[in-house]
């Protein structure tokens, strides 16, 4: 697929409301949330931009009803999307709509069905804060039946790195323990259900007994309230000072060099997160750990078809789990695709339990 400038808002200066350049809705346009420059949500900008159409005979046309908020949506509106060229941007990696055209060598999907994906929104393909999208096939998957557009739309990019965090990184096994940061957070919750679907033995650190309550509730076997305990010192009274076979973290930082305690020896620990230079590697080293880093978005940044083919499948995985009670999403708060710079400052407060998610009426 073309990126935005192709598809016929390149004079856009920046800065610049999209409304100048298309002030009547047609059957050639569609509603859009558009970042012309980097900066604070009020550059996310609502307006008309040319729809979309299908430029290869593997993809197909989604009229979205809604669209995931992520943390990486805030950074990449504040820090500059990963193709700064292709300005302006619409965001959004997360959707869920149903097909309204395909590609004539589209195998898995035809006109009506329901569907929900992680697909472009990192600058180099247009994102879902809009009506319509174009995605290739191998990385869409078919909604499950169980849940609305809303709570599919927050599902993707989470489930997703979850999924590789624990099964793919982490090599999770059945029976292990896991040590799983911020479990009520977007990935963090769906981490623990899915470390739960493995059998395994699951902890997780919160920040306030309401959270507590919501981890416990999905079935987490302990939690640390990591404001009143120091998390390894819990971690190893739980495992009987062994440690866990698997950390992930969601919080980088000073947990994920804290963290190297918590681990057993020869254990894994993956990281969403880049460690900066202060981390002092000594005892990761004398543990003998494997570290990963989990960046589900690189299949989609560097064009790998078969990471990306991969993601697709996740989610097929993903819809069954949902479909049989055994997976589910929070969906914390929910606001109108016009109010996408509402739902960006409302994710950087922080403190939020589960997703944020655009509808798109």
């Amino acid at each position: 697929m073309p990126p935005l400038s192709a598809v016929g808002i390149s004079g856009l200066q920046a800065g610049e409301d999209v409304n100048k350049q298309a002030r009547t809705k047609s059957d050639d346009t569609m509603r859009a949330v558009v970042m012309s420059v980097a900066g604070g949500p009020e550059v996310l900008k609502p307006g008309e931009v040319p729809r979309p159409v299908p430029g290869d005979v593997n993809q197909i046309l989604v009229r979205l009803e809604a669209a995931g908020v992520n943390p990486v949506d805030t950074k990449l509106r504040s820090r500059g999307t990963y193709f700064p060229e292709r300005m302006p941007a619409i965001l959004g990696c997360d959707g869920a709509g149903v097909v309204e055209a395909v590609g004539e060598d589209v195998q898995r999907f035809q006109v009506g069905d329901e569907v929900y994906f992680c697909s472009g929104g990192i600058g180099g393909h247009p994102g879902n804060y809009a009506e319509y999208a174009v995605v290739d096939e191998i990385v869409a998957a078919r909604k499950p039946d169980s849940i609305d557009f809303t709570a599919a739309a927050a599902v993707p990019l989470a489930a997703i790195t979850a999924w590789e965090s624990l099964y793919d990184r982490g090599r999770l096994k059945v029976g292990q323990r896991t040590l799983i940061h911020a479990g009520a957070g977007g990935v963090g919750h769906i981490a623990v259900q899915l470390a739960l679907a493995r059998e395994a033995w699951v902890c997780t650190t919160v920040g306030s007994r309401e959270k507590a309550d919501f981890v416990a509730r999905l079935g987490a076997h302990e939690t640390i309230l990591y404001k009143e305990k120091d998390f390894v010192e819990a971690v190893l009274a739980w495992s009987g000072g062994e440690g866990v076979d698997l950390v992930l973290d969601t919080v980088g930082a000073e947990t994920f060099a804290r963290s190297f305690a918590a681990v057993r020896f020869y254990g894994d620990l993956v990281t969403l997160l880049q460690p900066g230079p202060e981390v002092d590697w000594k005892e990761a080293r004398l543990r003998n750990l494997r570290v990963s880093y989990e960046l589900m978005l690189a299949p989609m940044l560097h064009d790998l078809p078969q990471a990306r083919r991969h993601h697709g499948e996740i989610l097929e995985q993903c819809a069954r789990l949902i479909d049989e009670g055994r997976l589910s999403v929070h969906v914390a708060e929910t606001f109108p695709l016009a109010q996408a710079a509402k739902a960006h400052r409302r994710l950087e407060k922080g403190s939020l339990t589960g997703k944020l998610v655009l509808t798109i009426p």
